[in-house]
């Protein structure tokens, strides 16, 4: 009986080991199947999420090389265009700059109020003479105060005399506000100017080489008109810039003008009333 027991007991443990053997298997195959079965599903999410982020990227990327490619770029064509020319052209913007900036303070600090100044003046003339009206015109800065001046110091002659140093003086003080305004003018017709001198020259050197090479290789004409029309756009850059300046100190002159015009009528105004 002991021994049919042992037996039976050898079978089970046997039976168990050869089923959890064959139940270890099967889970196997099972995990086997199910992990083929997933494999493209798990290579379709991740080539997704791989374009997703490249495409995140990307935008920042091609902000970050428009910000710095700018600068970098503008280097490259200046020194593309050739240092003759294109150096010529840059001492043409910046004398040109320099010259418009140190008129435009210039034409600020002259501006004026007119009306204040002939209310102060007229207000002199009633309580103090010729000497108070001179003394207003000492402390206040501009060209109105300086021909008012001019025309106050002669107010004892006669008329005549005090309106002819209006008039003289004006033409002075328009000389002041139009100092190196022709400066301006030239570096904007000589900019472009070079940049077609530069793009001619260009050209030639461009026949040169394709004399010397014997054919007519298109890399020899592309490279020869772009580094010729490369001091053109330069010029005409440099011109559209300093026009803009040279137009609006044209227009504050005539502005100040205008009202040292009508200031000087009021002067006379003035003194034809403190004569009688």
């Amino acid at each position: 009986m002991k021994r049919l027991l042992s037996i039976l007991t050898v079978l089970s443990i046997f039976m168990i080991t050869s089923l959890n053997a064959k139940t270890n298997v099967l889970q196997d195959e099972t995990q086997q199947e199910i992990n083929d079965a997933i494999a493209p599903i798990l290579d379709t999410i991740e080539k997704a999420n791989e374009k997703f982020s490249e495409t995140e990227a990307k935008p920042d990327e091609e902000g970050e090389d428009a910000s710095i490619g700018f600068h970098q770029e503008l280097k490259k064509r200046f020194i593309e265009g050739g240092p003759g020319f294109m150096g010529i052209v840059l001492l043409c913007l910046i004398l040109g700059l320099a010259i418009a900036i140190e008129r435009i303070i210039y034409l600020n600090l002259a501006t004026s109020n007119s009306d204040k100044l002939t209310n102060e003046v007229e207000d002199a003339l009633k309580s103090g003479g010729l000497d108070a009206a001179k003394e207003v015109c000492r402390n206040t800065p501009g060209p109105v105060a300086s021909i008012f001046y001019q025309g106050l110091d002669r107010a004892n002659e006669d008329l005549e005399s005090a309106e002819k140093a209006v008039v003289a003086y004006g033409g002075v003080q328009m000389g002041q506000l139009e100092k190196n305004v022709s400066w301006i003018s030239l570096f904007i017709a000589l900019a472009p100017m070079l940049g077609f001198m530069g793009t001619v020259i260009g050209m030639i050197q461009a026949f040169d080489k394709i004399e010397a090479a014997g054919d007519m290789q298109p890399s020899l004409v592309a490279g020869g008109i772009k580094v010729a029309l490369l001091t053109t756009v330069f010029g005409l850059v440099v011109a559209i810039i300093l026009q803009v300046f040279y137009n609006y100190i044209i227009s504050k002159i005539d502005s100040i003008v205008n009202d040292m015009e009508n200031a000087s009528i009021s002067l006379m105004d003035l003194l034809v009333k403190n004569k009688k």
